[in-house]
């Protein structure tokens, strides 16, 4: 049985968004990336070696998608009825949506990570960072016969992307502190913006209506803001350690921090500026929203006291999900 704690929106005075409750999850394994089915009301949460389904509204277990060996994310392709996760070890799993068995497989490249989908192609999107590459798969691939396009090669380590739904994709390179520009159609890559002042880019999202990207950087901690026309740089904000997701809900952008702060950035009079700071707690490093309802859920578990300079180790079965709305 799920516990869900209900916390005090009096606590939060600072800003229009706060923490309204948790759900206590358990379960074995790490976590990575979240994802959010708007449509369903469902959370899909990568644990390691397994993807758990859980309902968006009261943190209840769905369903549990077994047979992975490392993977990070998932994307959801809900007029298909398929979900796509990536499996570290170099592979993407294709699964149906309503009965959430496993349809295929399919081998990809070295360190599958980031994914997404583009509707736009009809695609799914992977970032593969040992490998240097791009990785896509048509959506609607027969699961028997299913394989990847040939990979892109993007000049750098690939971790998340976006895209702006036109036929293009930017894609974070880690190492080079760049953003890859990648034309789907033509196959290849069209530039490398550097993120400066920001470094070490992660965490991506995109405004496709006003052309902007959303970099989450962690060396400098920096939430940069740039345009997608031409690279430029036009909004530097600092955010707090470990980020590892920025997210956009049509009105404000968002990077969630291992620190536990999430930060709130929004446009004023043609500048940047943070609006908010909510304190979501440690581990709080990645998100998804649900632009219907408003709500941000952020996962993380308890962690053990931490030797120096080594990351905390978390504790068993102590897996959660923090849920942040407005007020």
């Amino acid at each position: 049985m799920v516990a869900v704690f209900t916390f005090s929106a009096s606590a939060f005075a600072q800003g229009g968004w706060a923490v309204e409750k948790t759900f206590h999850i358990g379960g074995e394994g790490g976590f990575d990336y979240i994802t959010v089915d708007a449509k369903s009301h469902r959370l899909y949460v990568p644990r390691s070696t397994h993807t758990m389904v859980i309902n968006a509204d009261s943190g209840e277990m769905v369903a549990d998608i077994t047979g992975q060996k490392h993977n990070h994310g998932v994307a959801v392709v809900p007029e298909l009825a398929r979900g796509f996760i990536s499996d570290g070890v170099g592979s993407i799993v294709i699964f149906d949506l309503k009965t959430n068995a496993v349809l295929a497989t399919v081998a990809a490249k070295d360190d599958a990570d980031g994914i997404i989908y583009d509707q736009s192609t009809g695609l799914i999107l992977v970032s593969c960072g040992d490998a240097g590459v791009l990785v896509t798969l048509k959506a609607d691939v027969d699961p028997k016969t299913a394989a990847i396009d040939p990979p892109i090669e993007l000049g750098g380590k690939p971790e998340f992307l976006a895209a702006d739904g036109a036929g293009k994709v930017y894609v974070n390179l880690e190492d080079k502190d760049q953003v890859a520009v990648v034309d789907l159609k033509a196959r290849k890559v069209l530039a490398h913006w550097p993120v400066a002042p920001g470094g070490s880019p992660v965490g991506l999202s995109i405004d496709p209506e006003k052309h902007r990207l959303f970099v989450g950087c962690r060396k400098p901690q920096k939430m940069i803001v740039m345009s997608t026309d031409d690279g430029k740089v036009i909004g530097d904000l600092p955010i707090a350690a470990g980020v590892d997701a920025t997210r956009w809900d049509g009105h404000q952008a968002f990077a969630s921090t291992r620190e536990g702060k999430l930060s709130v950035v929004e446009e004023k009079a043609g500048k940047w500026e943070t609006a908010q700071s909510v304190t979501t707690g440690l581990g709080t490093k990645t998100m998804d929203v649900d632009d219907a309802t408003h709500k941000i859920y952020l996962p993380t578990a308890e962690f053990e006291e931490g030797k120096a300079g080594a990351r905390p180790l978390a504790k068993p079965g102590s897996f959660m999900i923090v849920v942040v709305g407005q007020r």
